[in-house]
């Protein structure tokens, strides 16, 4: 096993496809595709599904996503202590955010941590599922998770970056008064939900039907990334994160809420296993971040 094979086969596996692998890595697409062939022979299983023109991780392939990850941080701790007489910190940073969580306090050290340290390279991607925030770590796929608390995980630990406020979001033309939205008197608009779980959201929900209010469902979606879309699709309004609902501009109707929720949003890592380029970044957290009393308990 190379480590081209192992680059070349996270770059398949985050972009899905040769195409948008080679693309990334600045190779030619037949070299990707010989490399990850030779690879799966080497390791006796298929690491992939074809399906058209995509590639899909089979289980085997999920299995190997952290280990191999793994394997790129040690090669980078690697480089970094064969340069340190340069004191030139260099290797990978890799993070993963949930895309509400993926903009603000986060970016901010993710472009200072880069000024500082222009030898390392940041791998900063998608955290699909908040529940598995601490499984991605433990299981190697990535050294840091942004995500709103609660994270759970006995040998995380969690640092709060922020606050997330959470907001109704209308299709434009939507004839609502001007100000913050009470729970009790909202406005029959169809909305857009998604299922209970794991989410503020829920008790968005449970605060409305304990006022007694039963607004007409329009959409039950487990796709939570679509649903500033279907707001400006004009299909129903929508509780969505201010961070994502800002950006709807004057397409859409956006209003606070009454009472306000809020949640907070952190930063976790494993520190007995987190590489000298993932130390050097939790002391630029401890040094940027103000200390923030724990979240209280609901």
């Amino acid at each position: 096993m190379e480590l081209r094979q192992i680059e070349y086969f996270l770059a398949v596996a985050e972009h899905q496809g040769i195409g948008g692998a080679a693309n990334a890595i600045g190779v030619a697409q037949p070299t990707v595709s010989q490399a990850l062939r030779s690879l799966e022979r080497e390791l006796g299983v298929a690491l992939f599904h074809r399906i058209g023109r995509g590639m899909v991780l089979s289980a085997a392939g999920r299995t190997m996503v952290g280990p191999a990850r793994q394997i790129l941080r040690d090669v980078g701790s690697v480089d970094g202590i064969l340069a340190a007489e340069s004191d030139e910190l260099t290797g990978r940073l890799d993070i993963l955010a949930f895309p509400a969580t993926a903009s603000g306090p986060i970016v901010d050290l993710i472009a200072r941590f880069r000024r500082e340290n222009p030898g390392v390279t940041i791998r900063f991607g998608d955290l699909r599922d908040e529940t598995r925030a601490a499984s991605v770590i433990e299981d190697g796929r990535s050294e840091f998770v942004v995500a709103h608390l609660p994270i759970a995980g006995d040998d995380l630990e969690v640092i709060v970056l922020g606050e997330q406020e959470y907001l109704m979001v209308y299709p434009a033309g939507t004839q609502i008064p001007d100000g913050p939205v009470s729970l009790g008197n909202l406005p029959s608009v169809p909305m857009i939900f998604v299922p209970r779980g794991h989410s503020v959201a829920d008790e968005i929900e449970e605060a409305i039907r304990v006022a007694g209010i039963r607004p007409p469902l329009a959409v039950l979606s487990d796709h939570r990334d679509e649903r500033l879309p279907m707001v400006l699709a004009g299909i129903g309004g929508s509780i969505l994160e201010r961070s994502i609902a800002e950006t709807a501009g004057d397409r859409a109707v956006v209003r606070p809420l009454e009472p306000r929720f809020l949640r907070p949003f952190a930063i976790a890592f494993d520190p007995a296993a987190l590489s000298p380029v993932g130390q050097a970044f939790v002391k630029l957290i401890r040094t940027s971040t103000p200390a923030a009393p724990p979240p209280s308990a609901p």
